[in-house]
């Protein structure tokens, strides 16, 4: 499979697109990923050129929402109004959700796929374990409807982690 905003052959990765459908997802690499989560590049999104046109909504909300963040560009501003969404889509593409309010225990802002260390050993409820502090937790995912709560990977057994008992690392 290719990404599907820059079509990409590299390792994917689900992306949530918040405001819409529970579960809407846009398959994308970690370059995209990252520049979305970070500062965009505006010679890399020029590939929203034929992504935006994808039959897939939430591609084309993404495509929207990252060409509105680029409107100081005319390049974007043209593709902006070439893209037509239905009145549903459209909705869902001005429905531009606040960044992640997720913070570690020191006030560190945490984002979707970073890594953090256990601060506090944490018995895992049903799962028959205790995770040891100072376990690294890979690839973190953020609880979208709490900033207290994110998901990771422990022994195996995936998990819903309080952020208080984390840092990033």
């Amino acid at each position: 499979m290719t990404c599907a905003l820059c079509s990409a052959d590299t390792p994917l990765s689900d992306y949530p697109v918040s405001g819409g459908p529970d579960g809407a997802v846009a398959a994308i690499c970690e370059i995209c990923r990252t520049q979305i989560e970070a500062e965009l590049e505006p010679n890399h999104w020029r590939c929203l050129s034929s992504s935006m046109w994808s039959e897939d909504v939430a591609v084309q909300v993404l495509a929207a929402r990252l060409l509105a963040r680029l409107s100081d560009h005319d390049w974007a501003r043209d593709l902006a109004d070439q893209l037509w969404l239905d009145d549903e889509a459209r909705a869902w593409a001005d429905n531009v959700a606040t960044p992640s309010q997720h913070k570690d225990s020191n006030g560190v802002m945490l984002s979707q796929g970073d890594t953090v260390v256990l601060i506090k050993d944490l018995v895992v409820k049903g799962a028959g374990f205790t995770a040891k502090r100072g376990t690294a937790v890979r690839s973190i995912s953020l609880v979208a409807d709490n900033p207290e709560h994110i998901e990771g990977r422990v022994e195996g057994q995936r998990i819903v982690i309080l952020t208080q008992f984390v840092k990033k690392k």
